[in-house]
């Protein structure tokens, strides 16, 4: 490791943040991968992997260490908590570092954050866990199946609790073993500026390995890779230039299910980063018109640069409320795109700490809010045109729930298509599709 700079150190700074400022994990970690750019990129790994690991195991880690500590982990100060937390990670789940290493850089760490003091306590559970570890005892699946799947996948009761009400047992520890995977990278080309063959051509040229969906699971995604093998995407010029765009595959299918016509108006009504819209307004080829909304300044400036970076002319951004009717916009639309603000339910493999922030009382609130937004912007489809309810989460009620809610309010629409996706069943997230059609006349 690079002298000047601890990547434990840093990792214990990322981890601070996220637990006490409640700051979002990727973002956190992204920032510090931007400021030590310079590490190499085994360096920048560790930090991620260990980082990442230590967020999304956090349950199990804590149920370890309270086996092991006489002070438990609630009880801990939180740099102690969590110098502890990811050095069980690296001892568990890291066999390229080993037992020593992570036991004496836990014991220096903690002299350097100013508790030598309490070096010898950090020292003591670390090497207790490392000789214990294949003695850790977890919770009866048929006893406490709850708490068994709580523990063993690090994930809150009451999320267990939904999901096993909702999918039943197997499918949810499907999507359990899904949340703790790693996540596929994905782009799709920007088919206005290059090819998708000259794309792999270019993406081949700067070393980054690029391999095609598979054909009979994503139909028409034939322009999307999974890439893999660079060091960090501003480095790629085909990244800068604009030639493709970082979206995940069950993202891209929302542009799939529109299917716009030559033409036609959409509007996507909470479109921050702007990806869909952006797919949307590509899909057009340089006909129609996309107007991407988003509810602060702030949001619409990330859809704006993104648009500029894409370098397309039929796409504009706007600030407004999706909560609020705009009269203007009334039956303006053969698209309509509500991709709505959700519990995040199906990228906890992306987004790690989304499940500790979340409550059911959340997802209640979120779920009515959708339906607040829904009840707004299906006045903007004309009739004949094209509403698409999305959420990036596994979770009934905001989802089936919610699509089967708007089709018995709203009877001048049809469900078309209605689709659950599942973290393990795709290269893609957790997400959910629901594609109405307004009748004509309607």
């Amino acid at each position: 490791m690079t002298d000047s700079v601890n990547t434990r150190e840093l990792i214990l700074g990322i981890l601070l943040e996220v637990e006490a400022e409640k700051s979002y994990s990727h973002l956190v970690i992204r920032s510090v991968l931007e400021k030590y750019q310079y590490l190499d990129k085994r360096e920048r790994a560790f930090i991620t992997r260990v980082a990442e690991g230590t967020i999304q195991r956090r349950i199990e880690l804590d149920y370890i260490i309270d086996q092991f500590s006489k002070v438990k982990t609630k009880k801990l100060k939180p740099v102690i908590r969590e110098i502890l937390r990811m050095g069980v990670y690296q001892l568990k789940y890291m066999d390229a570092v080993p037992a020593s290493a992570a036991c004496n850089e836990a014991v220096k760490l903690a002299k350097r954050k100013g508790f030598a003091q309490l070096g010898g306590f950090v020292n003591g559970v670390l090497r207790s866990i490392s000789r214990g570890l294949t003695t850790v005892t977890y919770p009866d699946e048929e006893k406490e199946p709850v708490r068994a799947l709580s523990v063993r996948y690090s994930m809150p009761e009451w999320i267990v609790e939904r999901w096993l009400s909702d999918y039943g047992s197997e499918r949810t520890k499907e999507i359990l073993g899904a949340s703790l995977a790693g996540a596929p990278l994905t782009v799709r080309t920007n088919l206005s500026r290059i090819t998708p063959e000259a794309l792999m051509e270019r993406l081949a040229a700067e070393g980054v390995s690029a391999e095609p969906l598979d054909e009979e699971r994503y139909p028409g995604l034939s322009y999307a890779f999974v890439i893999s093998g660079f060091d960090y995407l501003n480095g790629l010029s085909c990244f800068r230039e604009g030639l493709f765009y970082v979206q995940d595959v069950s993202s891209m299918l929302v542009a799939e299910y529109a299917a716009p016509k030559p033409g036609d108006i959409c509007l996507d009504v909470c479109a921050a980063p702007g990806g869909k819209s952006i797919h949307l307004a590509e899909k057009l080829g340089g006909t129609g018109k996309v107007v991407a909304r988003d509810i602060s300044a702030q949001k619409v400036a990330l859809i704006e640069e993104n648009i500029a970076r894409c370098g397309l002319d039929n796409i504009t951004a706007e600030c407004l409320d999706a909560t609020v009717y705009d009269a203007a916009s009334a039956e303006s639309a053969d698209v309509v795109i509500a991709d709505l603000p959700c519990s995040g339910l199906g990228v906890l493999r992306r987004k790690t700490d989304i499940k500790y922030r979340t409550g059911a009382a959340d997802c209640e609130a979120l779920a009515a809010l959708q339906r607040q937004i829904l009840s707004a912007v299906c006045g903007y489809v004309k009739p004949g045109g094209t509403l698409i309810y999305s959420t990036c989460t596994v979770n009934r009620a905001e989802n089936e729930d919610n699509a089967a809610w708007f089709a018995a309010k709203h009877p001048e629409y049809e469900l078309d298509v209605m689709r659950q996706m599942f973290p393990e069943e795709e290269s893609g997230d957790g997400f959910f599709i629901a594609k109405f059609k307004r009748k004509p006349g309607a």
